[in-house]
């Protein structure tokens, strides 16, 4: 059977069971949706109790408004529990009925919310506060403002006198910082907050009382002082010059004390409507187990109906499960030669030709693996004759490269001889026709060894003798061979190389890169240029740099400037000309160290070219 023909009816039957067992989800969530709407409703019994007992407490505080919002939320309540009782449309969400199973508790929760509602009713009536209280923390606070005048006026008074009353200062001091307090706490009970606050107040009042009477050197009251620590103490009296504010703040004190009495005796709330909140926090506990009861008893009633078609679905998903099993296996025998092909396909990327795949199944696959073969042995044969072309090839430009270096040799001789005049004397045209001969011979002998050296990397067969040796002394040499060409062009050369580096390398070899890059440095560079070389030493290699000042490289030039005949495209590398296979044979050699070669570069800004050397130490430089 054709793979086609069984993906399509294996695919059937995946959408067969799957539409199946959609069917009866669909059908199961019909018929829970309007159920869990309904136990949601009855969670949210217990939301609308928190948010009343929270609503109370707020307005215990003094916030009069929320007396409209625990009108809201008991309404609210009863709205829910009544739908839920007889069913209907609840915010526009269907709900059923409590079910018969679950009607006593469903009363359970009606008779504990009648007296829960009682109490929230007299919170929302009731009065807050108790007035006198009321009126006693108003006194405090619109005599605090005086009160810290006054002790402010104390320490003022006090200050000009001498080191005998510093004690006295710091007593005034204290009762500055004592009035802020009492002020302070006093409008944290004023505003409802919770806290011990009234037990600071009176020991704050306590001992502003105990160093008032220090500064007036009367005795100090010892009913009180199991509160606080109060040590007795005995001052000089203060000068009357300096005790106005001490006069004035003793009747003003008298009056605030009496009313910071009356409130740490009498509470801020009235008696009737603490009552109301403490029997409303009672009734809180009663009213959340109760409607959690309700719940709970709900909920597992729904989990015991739900069970049998919870069962119906997974007998279903059982059967899906094996469905796809059985699919899975199917297409995966079907579709396994694939991974054969692909790995096959990846060994020919990779350069093996001639391999073949042995299935003869009569199906698509079958049809492929056949032409994958043929393709195979098609390509293992043109490669071969390709490889036996590229091969002579290289072989014959090899060897007419080293038969074209033959006549040049006698040529530049014999114009050395003329240029000597050992056969004569020679004219001036006859000495600039003879100096074109030998500098275009020279050129020609350039381009042909480059060519033959290009050959030998690409055939393997460059001779590379390494030992280890010193990179300055490497330099240095390349440096003097090419000084005399530097002088000419007006190039000024720097050498940065000043220490021993030791490194394993073929030094013949590397003085012909060094030599390369220096002469692309000097076309590069202007008039009165400069070409500076460096070696930097890295962890294990050495890296070595030749950088020009010139007129650099174009961005997309960098990746392919070591290409074999690659130029870049300017006047200025065309005039001063260039076989273009210099750098290649460096890139060559390079590798061939199992080192690497690069170049930075921007336009305007100059080239760095840079390679790297496996690096010897010292210690094993004579190895």
């Amino acid at each position: 059977m054709k793979i086609v023909s069984k993906t399509y009816i294996l695919l059937a039957v995946i959408i067969g069971a799957s539409l199946i067992n959609l069917f009866v989800l669909l059908q199961t969530s019909q018929e829970n949706q309007t159920v869990l709407h309904s136990i949601n409703s009855a969670s949210n019994l217990k939301v609308t109790v928190e948010r009343i007992a929270g609503t109370a407490n707020s307005i215990a505080s003094g916030n009069e408004i929320d007396r409209q919002t625990l009108t809201s939320q008991i309404a609210d309540f009863e709205s829910t529990y009544n739908t839920l009782g007889s069913g209907g449309q609840l915010n526009g969400i269907t709900i059923i009925a409590v079910p018969s199973e679950l009607q006593n508790k469903y009363m359970d929760v009606g008779n504990a919310w009648s007296l829960y509602k009682q109490k929230a009713e007299e919170i929302r009536q009731e009065s807050v506060f108790n007035p006198d209280a009321k009126n006693a923390l108003a006194y405090i606070l619109e005599k605090n403002g005086d009160l810290i005048t006054l002790t402010n006026g104390v320490y003022n008074d006090l200050l000009p006198l001498d080191r005998n009353y510093n004690r006295h200062k710091e007593i005034a001091t204290e009762l500055v910082t004592l009035t802020k307090s009492i002020g302070e706490n006093t409008l944290l009970i004023s505003i409802g907050e919770k806290g011990n606050y009234t037990d600071i107040i009176k020991k704050d009042r306590i001992m502003f009382d105990a160093d008032l009477k220090k500064l007036e050197v009367l005795p100090i009251d010892t009913s009180e002082t199991n509160v606080v620590q109060i040590t007795p103490e005995t001052l000089q009296v203060i000068p009357r010059e300096n005790s106005a504010s001490l006069r004035a703040l003793d009747p003003l004190w008298e009056s605030v004390e009496l009313k910071i009495k009356f409130i740490e005796s009498t509470p801020l709330l009235s008696a009737e409507f603490g009552k109301s909140l403490q029997g409303l926090e009672t009734q809180r506990d009663v009213m959340l187990s109760t409607t959690g009861l309700f719940v709970d008893g709900w909920n597992k009633l729904i989990d015991d109906k739900l069970q049998e078609k919870v069962n119906v679905v997974l007998t279903l998903l059982v059967a899906d499960i094996a469905v796809f099993i059985i699919v899975m296996f199917t297409i995966r025998k079907s579709l396994n030669p694939l991974a054969v092909l692909t790995s096959a396909l990846s060994r020919v990327k990779e350069g093996f030709y001639g391999e073949k795949i042995d299935y003869t199944t009569n199906d698509e696959i079958g049809t492929l693996a056949h032409t994958f073969n043929l393709m195979s042995e098609t390509i293992q044969k043109k490669t071969e004759e390709s490889k036996k072309v590229e091969i002579a090839k290289d072989e014959f430009l090899a060897m007419i490269t080293h038969e074209l270096k033959t006549p040049l040799v006698p040529i530049q001789g014999y114009a050395d001889i003329l240029l000597g005049e050992h056969l004569g004397n020679l004219n001036k045209n006859q000495k600039e026709r003879l100096e074109v001969i030998k500098s275009s011979s020279a050129t020609l002998l350039q381009l042909i060894s480059d060519l033959l050296d290009a050959q030998k990397l690409e055939l393997g067969q460059l001779k590379i003798v390494r030992k280890t040796a010193n990179l300055k002394d490497t330099v240095s040499k390349t440096i003097t061979l090419m000084m005399l060409q530097a002088i000419s062009g007006g190039i000024e050369f720097v050498n940065h190389v000043k220490t021993d580096v030791y490194a394993y390398y073929d030094e013949e070899r590397i003085s012909q890169v060094l030599a390369n890059l220096i002469k692309n440095a000097f076309r590069a560079a202007p008039k009165n240029g400069k070409v500076e070389i460096s070696v930097e030493e890295l962890p294990d290699e050495v890296k070595v740099s030749v950088k020009d000042n010139g007129i650099g490289l174009p961005h997309d030039a960098l990746d392919k400037i070591f290409r074999k005949f690659y130029q870049v495209d300017t006047s200025s590398t065309r005039e001063k000309g260039g076989s273009g296979l210099g750098l290649s044979i460096c890139k060559g050699i390079i590798e061939t160290h199992g080192g690497k070669i690069w170049v930075e570069s921007e336009l305007g800004k100059g080239a760095t070219f840079s390679f790297t050397l496996a690096k010897i130490e010292k210690s094993n430089s004579s190895l």
